[in-house]
């Protein structure tokens, strides 16, 4: 398996609930950190939203492997941003025995 190469700086985000002025809760995403990934595309589709097209691309995206409870290893749920692009983590695996890089399926929404 060829080596891959991370030569995007991502930075990885985790939701936060904070309490907004009303008693509830609002959801915001704070950085843990940026890791250096390769960004590969999976597939993609168009969905219907209710005022205008939307398309889903899927993703892959490798990095380094990181402890297991590290701030920089992905998990599902959290997310990476590229600038304004923004990939939700679907899931999190080895990418090969030797446990050197992850692989994440993420999603990308763009309104058409």
């Amino acid at each position: 398996m060829a080596v891959p190469v991370l030569n995007r700086p991502l930075t990885l985000e985790a939701s936060q609930d904070v309490p907004d002025a009303a008693g509830g809760f609002d959801r915001v995403w704070v950085a843990l950190g940026i890791v250096w990934g390769q960004l590969r595309p999976a597939l993609g589709r168009e969905v219907s939203a209710e005022t205008h097209p939307m398309a889903r691309m899927r993703y892959r995206i490798t990095v380094r492997s990181a402890p297991e409870g590290s701030a920089q290893r992905p998990t599902v749920a959290q997310r990476f941003r590229d600038g304004t692009r923004v990939f939700h983590i679907l899931s999190v695996q080895d990418r090969d025995d030797r446990g050197r890089y992850l692989t994440c399926l993420v999603e990308e929404e763009v309104v058409a």
